[in-house]
This record gives structure tokens, C-alpha cells and sequence, in this order.
């Protein structure tokens, strides 16, 4: 298992790269939430749109019992796929969004 000093900054380092995105609506904020003592992570969209409010998760991810559990992931090329990129082994990627039955039948951990 890797140090998981490692698995929080490469999780914040990726949660802020999306938080930089900027949306087509210049009213909408990407912002991230770290809560370091806890190890939970978001990005979460806040603001207007033509009169409307949005608020909404775009990213969850834990660290828990040393594995990175992506609790929601509304991202096109899913989150886990760039932990892998960036050298976290699947075994310590648990996709949670994913009911404990079906993690089984991916590549990633069970939990």
C-alpha cells in the first residue's frame, strides 16, 4: 500500500485541476472542499444560471482504510482512470458509487 500522505496530495492536486475548469456560465463557480482531518474531498459547482440556482457535486472522493473510495464521480473520463494514469494501483481504488455487489465484477477494489 502506498503512503497515503501521497493518495491526499495526488487527490487534491487532481480535485483542483477540475475545480480550475472554468464553466460556459462565468455566473457558476468550480470550488473545492478539503476537509484534510477527515480525508474528504469535493468539487461541487455553485451559482446562477438564467435565474436558476446551481449547486451541485461534481466530485466525491474519501480516503479511507488506506484506498481511495471516488464516492461520486460526474466527470467524462472518470477520476479513477487518471489515479491509475498517475501510478495508484486498482487495488486501492474503490469505486463506492457502485453498490458493494456489482464492485466485484470491476477491475477496482470492493471495498
Amino acid at each position: 500500500m502506498a503512503n497515503v500522505e501521497q493518495y491526499r496530495q495526488l487527490v487534491q492536486t487532481l480535485l483542483l485541476e477540475y475545480s480550475n475548469i472554468k464553466a460556459n456560465n462565468e455566473e457558476v463557480e468550480a470550488e473545492a472542499i478539503f476537509d484534510v482531518e477527515r480525508d474528504r474531498y469535493q468539487v461541487v459547482h455553485v451559482g446562477w444560471s438564467n435565474k436558476h440556482r446551481v449547486y451541485g457535486c461534481i466530485l466525491h472522493v474519501d480516503i479511507k482504510d488506506g484506498k481511495i473510495w471516488i464516492q461520486h464521480d460526474g466527470t467524462e473520463g472518470g477520476i479513477a482512470n487518471e489515479l491509475v494514469e498517475q501510478g495508484v494501483p486498482k487495488h486501492d481504488i474503490v469505486l463506492a458509487f457502485h453498490s458493494p455487489f456489482k464492485r466485484q465484477f470491476t477491475e477496482f477494489a470492493v471495498g
